[in-house]
């Protein structure tokens, strides 16, 4: 069995908020860490001050083409073991306010990054019959809870949770996926008035991150407890 230290994970929009405390917490816990961020300079910088085997990686959730030859020059160069989706954008507005351009760039950061992502790299997952991803989504995007968030952002988090579900149904047990609502976090996104930490919203992702062989796929997690669609 591979220890952490012989494990790969690779986190978008690594270099800040909760993304950044998945990066600290998994380098602490043994396991390299591709820190993905679109801004080398700034990545590297931030990754100076961490402790760990981590590596900066360049990755534009922009942009479908750039992104899908960033992930296949990432996996020609390492052995990805661990997905985690955590890049994402908020855009405010309703259905009827918010910018055409707003709502399109969300789908594409929000949902379709991670189907990209996802593509180029659980073949190789399949193929070594280990892997984990995690698909960082929101409350807002949960159709038990309303979906009452900004258009844009309960759209496209709605659709990632499918596109999880949906994905877990072709896969083997050997690799695992699931969505998570890590709660309303301190972050850039989440503002001061975030009741959790960093570091709070980070340890059902890292969890499921690190799930066992007999870990559950296709779910929607919150605190280690499953939440409903």
């Amino acid at each position: 069995m591979a220890t952490n230290e012989n494990r790969t994970a690779l986190v978008t929009g690594g270099n800040r908020g909760i993304g950044l405390e998945i990066v600290t917490e998994l380098a602490t816990l043994g396991f390299k860490v591709l820190m993905g961020c679109r801004n080398m300079t700034k990545g590297r910088d931030i990754a100076k001050t961490l402790s760990g085997d981590i590596e900066v990686v360049e990755i534009d959730l922009s942009n479908s083409d750039t992104l899908r030859n960033q992930a296949a020059s990432i996996i020609n160069k390492h052995t990805i073991d661990i997905l985690i989706n955590n890049g994402a954008i908020l855009k405010d507005g309703s259905t009827l306010s918010v910018p055409k351009q707003d709502f399109y760039d969300s789908i594409q950061i929000n949902l379709i990054s991670c189907f990209d992502l996802i593509q180029i790299i659980t073949p190789g997952m399949i193929e070594r019959k280990y892997g984990r991803i995690v698909n960082v989504t929101s409350d807002w995007g949960s159709f038990e809870d309303g979906l009452e968030g900004p258009a844009a952002y309960s759209v496209s988090k709605a659709a990632l949770n499918a596109l999880t579900m949906n994905m877990s149904h072709s896969l083997p047990n050997t690799v695992k996926v699931n969505a998570v609502h890590p709660g309303w976090i301190k972050t850039d996104m989440g503002g001061t008035s975030a009741p959790l930490s960093p570091a709070e919203g980070a340890e059902t992702i890292i969890w499921l991150a690190t799930l066992p062989n007999d870990g559950p796929s296709g779910g929607f997690f919150n605190q280690k407890k499953h939440k409903k669609w």
